[in-house]
């Protein structure tokens, strides 16, 4: 094997992790508290990606990339808040309904997207300054992934910091743990599923806006990360970040690598039948977490 081409697989792999772990972040975080299956997830990627076109007409300028994050995030989290209490917070004991009503928004979202924007697609320019790239011992590192890497490092250590060194962290890890108990002893579980289900949607929001830079942004683009996203929260282990976190570097890896040898339709047969033959050994997941709530 080529050791040029091993490196230059390494580092996609990473960089197809880093955006596989922030379309799963959210699915992680909403699964884990509520167990609800959001089939609106990716359309919430979808919705981060056409804001951050509209950012760029409004805003031009080398830095109108970093404004469209926030902006992204802002608009993907109210969406998610829309879809969560008018759909979810309604169907939360059913969980087929929930599954049957959030994939019947997706293809309402879809729908005005494409009446919105069109069904091609539109582009997401990235500015100068990530045209570029470095080289590190012969291998080529485009800064528009070394960027996306960098996003997602920065997402992940707000998420750990929000989490445990926070109240909303504390009264997500109360309700994680047993809604029960956090209900009576006066946390409004609601509220907290809410605030999480808009977290986790921004978060999405956001992925949509790196998501961009590499490729148009269409109506149906969401749907391209959402399986895997389901594949990481589920190997990853329900309610764990740092499962969800490794989980998505190995199948980032693992997908990469593959396509050393096989192309790339049969590089996702074999993700597939990797993720089945390693939850039949470890049916857990990488880090299994244990509380009332997931064993409810």
């Amino acid at each position: 094997m080529d050791s040029l081409l091993f490196l230059t697989q390494l580092f996609n792999g990473v960089s197809v992790a880093s955006l596989y772990l922030l379309a799963a972040l959210g699915l992680a975080l909403s699964f884990g508290l509520m167990r609800v299956i959001n089939m609106a997830h990716g359309e919430m990627l979808m919705l981060g990606g056409y804001l951050a076109y509209l950012t760029l007409i409004v805003v031009p300028g080398p830095l109108a990339i970093l404004i469209a994050i926030p902006v992204a995030f802002a608009g993907a989290a109210l969406m998610g808040g829309v879809v969560q209490t008018a759909l979810i917070s309604r169907l939360a004991q059913r969980p087929l309904d929930t599954l049957l009503a959030t994939w019947g928004g997706s293809l309402i979202l879809q729908q005005a997207a494409r009446d919105i924007f069109g069904a091609i697609g539109v582009e997401v320019r990235a500015p100068d300054w990530l045209g570029g790239g470095m080289a590190i011992g012969g291998v080529n590192l485009p800064s528009t992934r070394l960027f996306i890497i960098a996003v997602t490092i920065a997402v992940l250590a707000g998420i750990a910091l929000l989490l445990k060194r926070s109240r909303i962290g504390l009264l997500v890890r109360a309700v994680n743990q047993d809604r029960m108990m956090a209900g009576a002893v006066g946390i409004d579980v609601r509220r907290v599923d809410l605030m999480v289900f808009c977290l986790g949607s921004g978060i999405a929001g956001l992925a949509g806006v790196v998501l961009a830079l590499l490729g148009p942004v269409t109506p149906n683009v969401g749907q391209s990360y959402i399986i895997p996203a389901f594949l990481v929260v589920v190997m990853g282990g329900l309610g764990s970040l740092v499962g969800t976190t490794v989980a998505a570097l190995i199948l980032g890896l693992f997908s990469a690598l593959a396509q050393i040898f096989v192309d790339v339709s049969m590089a996702q047969v074999l993700l597939l039948l990797f993720v089945i033959l390693f939850l039949q050994a470890r049916p857990q997941g990488v880090i299994a977490i244990r509380s009332r709530a997931l064993d409810a």
